[in-house]
């Protein structure tokens, strides 16, 4: 492939802008760019767009016209809808319930929340990044004011049982705000939600266009000072032409979605066998079955992501990494982490709408040569060293070194003692404390658990990770 020609596959992160989308907006700035709240020809003509804009999205997202507020971004739809819901609340109690895989923008609420006196429950997931609607359920009390989970996660595509948790909430009093932006204009919306808020550049309208829904009756008090516009929940001047391009790519997608859907989940289930077979020490991660149509992702040991992502876009495919464990952060992805999961070598395949299977193609025949390049020079081809008579404790000391560098050195040294031997990894990296017990479930080996290095006269910052060899 030559290298000028790139195969996008991050649709995830952002949609290429619909020929649907292109169009309406080219006609919106010419007929729409006065002011929609002035009475002359031109701001009623606005004004009409305007409306019909927000007739079309609620119809698309099974809400009212009125119901329906257009925001600068998915992000700030959230975080809106959950200070605004919080504060309306708020002679309920201050007590919020989340998920544990949401997006940042909810983690970063919940951590206001908090910071204002606040208290937040978190919501465990299983290891396919699902929620269990009674575990949810059971954080629910009688003070509780406001809950959040995604219809779909961004990371690894799963899907949530968003109409149980509704059902919950609803039998428990308590509002609950879907982040749907992954999901509207793709899967129908579910039902059951207080707050829905989605993203107009993910669904292949132009950025900057997000939508806040929030049902009549649900207690919302603005976190902002008070304006006139948007129904008094989002200030400011609203982008006409971007508003209606955004409602034109939804009502378009959604027609075209039942169809396309089928054929990117069979490119993305072809995916999902294929990479396992063609790549050793990988695992596919997310709900195998309840899960969006064109989202994968997937985990390879002893691989740095930033580095195999730079060598996919070297061979001409855009893709992104569910892991936010970076060289530039540190940070491994919270997401991952609650799942259970690799963090380390992630890489997400998010495909579009008209994905060409040959590009599905090429990149699982490019894809094996890049992962062993990047693999190369860790040595991992040379054959672990027998353990000497009745050694039977290894100490690998891998402070200071990150992701994925202290699992590599487990996985090249765990050799070094016979099956029932234990094998200490001391280390100061966060992300190894979720990836090693991740490496043992994927090997079949046993993690026997953490203990601090300060108590073997280690630094306090940095612990022991103690594996026992099972095989």
């Amino acid at each position: 492939m030559p290298l000028n020609v790139t195969v996008y596959f991050d649709v995830a992160s952002t949609a290429p802008l619909h020929p649907v989308a292109r169009q309406a907006l080219t006609a919106a700035l010419d007929e729409g760019w006065a002011d929609p709240a002035r009475l002359y020809r031109s701001g009623r003509q606005a004004r009409m767009l305007l409306d019909a804009a927000r007739e079309t999205v609620a119809a698309v997202l099974g809400a009212r016209a009125d119901e329906i507020a257009f925001t600068a971004s998915g992000t700030q739809a959230v975080q809106l809808g959950l200070l605004g819901a919080l504060t309306g609340n708020r002679r309920r109690g201050s007590h919020f319930v989340h998920s544990a895989v949401e997006h940042s923008s909810v983690l970063h609420v919940a951590e206001r929340h908090t910071g204002g006196g606040g208290e937040v429950s978190v919501a465990p997931v299983d290891r396919g990044g699902r929620v269990d609607p009674a575990a949810f359920g059971a954080l629910l009390r009688p003070d509780t004011a406001l809950a959040a989970v995604q219809s779909a996660n961004h990371e690894v595509g799963t899907v949530q049982p968003v109409g149980e948790v509704a059902a919950l909430c609803a039998q428990a009093g308590v509002p609950l705000l879907v982040d749907a932006a992954q999901s509207a204009g793709r899967v129908d919306v579910p039902a059951g939600w207080s707050l829905l808020t989605a993203s107009a550049h993910k669904w292949g309208g132009p950025p900057g266009v997000g939508v806040l829904a929030v049902r009549k009756g649900v207690r919302y008090a603005s976190p902002l000072p008070a304006d006139e516009r948007e129904g008094g929940r989002v200030p400011g001047y609203v982008n006409v032409p971007a508003i209606v391009a955004a409602a034109a790519s939804l009502r378009a997608v959604r027609v075209e979605a039942e169809q396309e859907n089928a054929r990117l989940h069979a490119l993305v289930e072809r995916i999902r066998t294929r990479v396992p077979q063609l790549v050793p020490e990988v695992e596919v991660v997310g709900d195998p079955v309840r899960r969006l149509p064109h989202i994968v992702t997937f985990s390879c040991l002893y691989v740095d992501g930033e580095v195999l992502l730079t060598e996919l876009d070297r061979a001409g495919f855009a893709v992104s990494s569910g892991s936010s464990c970076t060289s530039s952060t540190l940070t491994p992805s919270h997401v991952l982490a609650a799942m259970g999961v690799l963090t380390e070598g992630n890489v997400r395949v998010s495909l579009p709408y008209g994905t060409a299977e040959a590009d599905v193609e090429r990149f699982l025949a490019v894809l094996p040569d890049l992962v062993a390049g990047v693999r190369a020079p860790l040595g991992l081809d040379l054959p672990a060293p027998k353990p000497a008579a009745g050694e039977s404790l290894l100490v690998i000391d891998a402070l200071g070194k990150r992701c994925p560098l202290p699992v590599i050195e487990l996985a090249k040294r765990i050799g070094e003692v016979p099956p029932g031997g234990t094998v200490a990894v001391l280390s100061d990296d966060e992300a190894a404390r979720l990836d090693i017990p991740a490496w043992c479930e994927m090997r079949g080996q046993e993690y026997a658990g953490e203990a601090p290095a300060a108590e073997y006269g280690g630094d306090r910052g940095s612990a022991y990770l103690v594996v026992r060899r099972t095989t």
